[in-house]
């Protein structure tokens, strides 16, 4: 068998180039001090040889991986069911490819991940990281911290936490989008309250409490730990047996509010015309719906590109506070047949 072919180095370009290797290396390491002329002669050199670079080697010598790590705290398969959360992936990856850097997605499936997934990103293969759906007393979050590990959250961080982030008001979108329901004349409201351990989900829960004032009915809150299918259906089988005369809920996000739909459905409950309900994220979900989901619209994609432009601003030293008033993007209300 033949030796398979030898790689070209520093010390071939430098030959073909007529410069010295250290002018090479400048250029490789984009060094502004080399001559134009020198830099395009090494530009050429390197195609005529066939020098590729050896990346890894020299992300080792900088002690820099050029990888950020993006830290999704949910489920495998909700992971997979939730648009929102690839939305936010889809406009993380974005930001970080046009920075020349490799997002590395990393899902934090259950307890029994926190440690080996701390050892990983501890262990110098990422730069930094994007967190979402970050807990109260969260370990993966405090693991971070920890690490000194420049990191950005979406989603407001728990009580106590100081790190850029960058999130929408819940509070106030969860208030707008039940008002719409209070303002169609539904008069027994109920909330299908999920990821309470989370800021999404508490304050989704206080602004529904919010617009429902001297209304709001403790025994008309069911709650579920999960963004997902299952969970919407399942409790809106359970608002239904506490109280057959409901006519509006507030599911809070779009998955949730599709297995809602499918419940009131199966009991014979026509929507919006016996109970009108409600989602959050204007999500795929939404719209596939049958009647489509009144919803809050929020910008997914958007909050992904902040988060990661927040961890590319930290890598290159720039101060960046971590405000706890953070970063809030607009959201509004989408009105369509559902309520």
């Amino acid at each position: 068998m033949p030796p398979p072919p030898r790689r070209a180095t520093i010390r071939d370009v430098a030959r073909e180039a007529g410069v010295s290797r250290g002018t090479v290396s400048r250029v490789l390491n984009g060094e502004r001090y080399v001559s134009d002329q020198a830099r395009e002669a090494i530009e050429r050199a390197m195609k005529v040889v066939g020098y590729v670079p050896n990346t890894a080697a020299r992300n080792l010598a900088l002690r820099r991986s050029r990888a950020v790590g993006f830290v999704v705290h949910e489920p495998h398969a909700l992971f997979l069911e939730d648009p929102n959360i690839g939305a936010i992936l889809l406009g993380a990856n974005t930001v970080l490819s046009e920075a020349d850097h490799q997002m590395v997605t990393i899902v934090v499936d259950s307890d029994r991940d926190n440690e080996r997934v701390a050892r990983y990103l501890g262990g110098g293969f990422v730069d930094g990281a994007v967190m979402v759906s970050a807990r109260q007393r969260d370990p993966m979050l405090q693991a971070l911290q920890a690490m000194s590990l420049p990191t950005a959250l979406v989603g407001r961080p728990p009580a106590g936490v100081e790190v850029p982030w960058v999130g929408i008001d819940n509070r106030g979108a969860a208030r707008a989008v039940t008002e719409q329901l209070v303002r169609s004349g539904r008069e027994r409201v109920g909330i299908i309250a999920v990821g309470l351990d989370r800021d999404s989900g508490a304050d989704r829960l206080q602004g529904f409490r919010d617009a429902l004032g001297p209304s709001f009915d403790e025994g008309l809150v069911v709650e579920r730990p999960l963004y997902e299918y299952a969970a919407g259906r399942d409790a809106m089988q359970e608002l239904l047996v506490r109280e057959p005369a409901l006519d509006g809920v507030f599911a809070t996000s779009d998955a949730v509010a599709a297995g809602a739909l499918e419940a009131l459905l199966a009991a014979g409950r026509s929507v919006p015309g016996d109970v009108s309900l409600v989602g959050f994220d204007d999500s795929t979900w939404a719209r596939r719906c049958q009647p489509a989901l009144t919803t809050v619209r929020q910008p997914a994609r958007e909050l992904g590109e902040r988060a990661a432009a927040l961890v590319l601003d930290l890598l290159a030293g720039k101060d960046v506070t971590a405000d706890p008033a953070g970063t809030l993007l607009p959201t509004d209300v989408v009105v369509r047949d559902s309520s």
